[in-house]
């Protein structure tokens, strides 16, 4: 049976009136959730109770998902300066930084040191604790006899995207990583690495069941009624990464499929540029609710530079040369997306998809998670893939025409494909690791960082392409190997 631990007031979970904002507070303890604990640490508990209590009532198992979200939200692997939005940038040709602290430079340089676990940007310490808890609950709710038909199956439902989403991450930054399919300490402590192969079989797998699950509406924290805010993944936030999980394994005939699904849904539409990042933008698949009162987005804050230019700490990196060239003439993305400082006498471009960086300014941006411009340059690639070149271009040109571009030139497959490739760098840079992935999904990451590399000063080694294992996590278990290279 799974053991959810609660930190004392246990009759204030039993209580079928339970604030809700105490329900997430208690769940969330319970899970481990309120530090970076390790994946198969679970937390010391003054009290305990079982899972069958937690997910006995509504708000109490909506409140362990909700509480997911905020943890999400404010996580050190989706907000600030060691975000997937950013490290992973900073291992690509995408940025430029002046900063001189070690493990930041260990992204930059691509040259991570295996002890890397000391602070928040290490996602392996960040991924599997949301793991742990997705876990919990399928078994929680899985078990539960007493909640509701649809409270059940919307969370069951987010609960594997949540698992899915994680191990999306954890494989293509690290590689082969563990397959915790359970809460149980006595497995999770001591399972060896999966290969990607059957991390990507999970990941699909996970991916069918929340289409499956998950309402095609968005829902708002009682899970009962419809809600205009987009921050709930629904049936087509799976469906939208799944299509892209089907491009990343060259299932192409899938990731078209897929793709299509949500391109023809009427509740998506492309955003006018000035409005894709906006907390209401048609564009948006699903976005991160900030969690702090009067709170836009992390992510202008740390790309956003301030006046002086790049710094040390809060705005450390700037758009690099490689990248702003990428950018055509007349590319409106450049103008919309991209601002500039000169501090002594030195020009430094910096992402401004995200604007508002004052933390008391009303919230009108949230994080986009997923959103439709992508599906269409996912779709443009799987049909280019297969042959289908006149209606990859149709979809490759809605992007572009929405930037201001003309039609594309490129006629010939490779010529094509080559096409989507940039411009999915110029759509989605400095969006959750995107280019660093690309590279490295395409086969082109060695011949672009061995240049790249030599410009941000360091040395390029291909083995270096994934992450290291945590070397503390290894010591805590044998069965664990190293990456090439570490």
């Amino acid at each position: 049976m799974t053991t959810i631990y609660i930190l004392d007031q246990r009759t204030s979970v039993l209580r079928a009136k339970l604030v809700f904002k105490k329900a997430v507070c208690l769940v969330l303890l319970g899970l481990g959730l309120t530090s970076c604990k390790k994946f198969t640490e679970v937390p010391a508990p003054s009290t305990f109770t079982n899972a069958a209590i937690v997910f006995s009532d509504d708000a109490t198992a909506t409140a362990v998902l909700t509480g997911v979200y905020q943890k999400i939200s404010y996580a050190p692997f989706t907000a600030g300066v060691t975000s997937l939005s950013l490290f992973p940038e900073l291992s690509s040709d995408n940025l430029l930084s002046t900063a001189s602290d070690p493990q930041f430079l260990g992204y930059y340089h691509n040259n991570l040191d295996v002890y890397y676990t000391g602070n928040s940007s290490n996602f392996w310490n960040d991924l599997y604790p949301v793991i742990y808890t997705a876990n919990s609950a399928i078994e929680g709710i899985n078990s539960s006899t007493t909640l509701s038909a649809t409270v059940k199956q919307q969370l069951l439902g987010e609960s594997y995207f949540i698992r899915a989403f994680c191990y999306f991450y954890l494989t293509n930054l690290i590689g082969d990583v563990p397959l915790a399919l359970t809460s149980d300490y006595a497995q999770t402590s001591v399972l060896p690495r999966s290969s990607s192969e059957k991390i990507y079989e999970q990941i699909i797998s996970d991916l069918k069941n929340a289409q499956q699950l998950l309402s095609e509406t968005y829902v708002d924290n009682t899970l009962t009624h419809q809600s205009p805010e987009r921050t709930r993944p629904n049936k087509y936030a799976a469906t939208a990464l799944l299509s892209r999980v089907y491009l990343y394994t060259k299932d192409y005939t899938d990731a078209e499929q897929q793709a299509s699904a949500v391109i023809g849904n009427s509740n998506y539409a492309i955003a006018s540029l000035d409005q894709v990042f906006k907390k209401n933008s048609s564009e948006t698949i699903w976005a991160l609710y900030p969690v702090t009162a009067g709170e836009n987005t992390k992510a202008a804050r740390f790309y956003v530079l301030p006046e002086t230019g790049p710094n040390e700490s809060a705005q450390p990196t700037y758009l690099s040369l490689s990248l702003m060239q990428a950018f055509e003439n007349n590319d409106q993305r450049k103008i919309q997306w991209v601002s500039t400082v000169t501090a002594n006498g030195v020009d430094y471009p910096y992402s401004a998809k995200y604007k508002e960086i004052i933390q008391d300014a009303p919230v009108t941006e949230y994080q986009i998670v997923l959103r439709l411009s992508e599906l269409f340059l996912i779709r443009a690639e799987a049909r280019a893939q297969q042959g289908k070149l006149p209606d990859a271009k149709d979809d490759l040109n809605q992007i572009r025409n929405r930037a201001g571009l003309v039609n594309t030139s490129a006629n010939a497959k490779d010529d094509l494909i080559n096409a989507i490739y940039r411009e999915r760098r110029v759509e989605l840079f400095t969006e959750w690791g995107d280019r660093w992935l690309d590279l490295k999904r395409t086969g082109r990451v060695d011949e672009a960082m061995k240049v790249a590399t030599l410009l941000k000063g360091g040395t390029w080694n291909i083995n270096w392409q994934l992450y290291p294992v945590p070397q503390t996590e290894i010591d805590k278990n044998r069965k664990l190997t190293q990456n090439t290279g570490y």
